[in-house]
């Protein structure tokens, strides 16, 4: 029998917040990954998109790929991003479904759900609602949406099943998952899997 190592989770939280509260507050400020704009077009979002954005909606932008090339959301439907962050996919999903749709965002960190908040409300975008909680406890509805995006966010949880099975309780039945995170292809020591430090590297 073996015992899974995982740092404590409010500590992790706790540390993950706080550097996420810097790329929210001070995104002009250098930080050991890509974010804002240079990084959206790394990823292959379409720039004529982005460049449409008040800049405040894709300057703290901090993911690790382009869920929505993975699939495709369609006008009227329901989507949930795990992880919202400043709302840059949010926004972006909102223009997929339309006005007759709904797009929500759930992240952990204040700063970033504020930002959201003030941009999707100076953008009009009144189909984007933004909650507070944990990619662990998704505080919404079963069956409640029919596409699910992420991005660099399940890589955070050191609880990474009770995530997957938050987002299967909240699809409708074939409802799709487009997710884009950071996959390890080799066994991570324990030592490494209990330092906070190298969860938010």
């Amino acid at each position: 029998m073996t015992t899974q190592v995982t740092p404590d989770v409010a500590v992790l939280r706790r540390e993950v917040q706080h550097k996420y509260t810097e790329v929210a507050t001070s995104p002009a400020q250098t930080f050991h990954f890509h974010h804002g704009r240079p990084l959206a077009e790394m990823l292959g979002y379409p720039m004529d998109l982005v460049d449409s954005m008040p800049p405040q909606a894709v300057e703290s932008f901090a993911g690790v790929g382009n869920p929505f090339s993975l699939g495709t959301i369609h006008a009227g439907e329901t989507v949930l991003d795990v992880g919202s962050g400043s709302g840059f996919d949010c926004f972006i999903a909102a223009r997929l479904v339309s006005p007759n749709g709904k797009v929500l965002g759930v992240d952990m960190t204040e700063a970033m759900l504020e930002k959201a908040q003030t941009t999707a409300q100076k953008m009009g975008l009144n189909q984007v609602e933004f909650r507070k909680g944990f990619v662990e406890e998704l505080p919404v509805e079963d069956n409640a949406f029919d596409v699910v995006i992420s991005n660099g966010v399940v890589n955070l949880s050191p609880d990474k099943y009770r995530v997957f099975a938050q987002i299967l309780r909240v699809l409708k039945p074939g409802g799709n998952l487009y997710l884009a995170d950071i996959v390890v292809h080799k066994q991570v020591p324990d030592g490494a899997k209990a330092n906070v430090d190298l969860w938010t590297a």
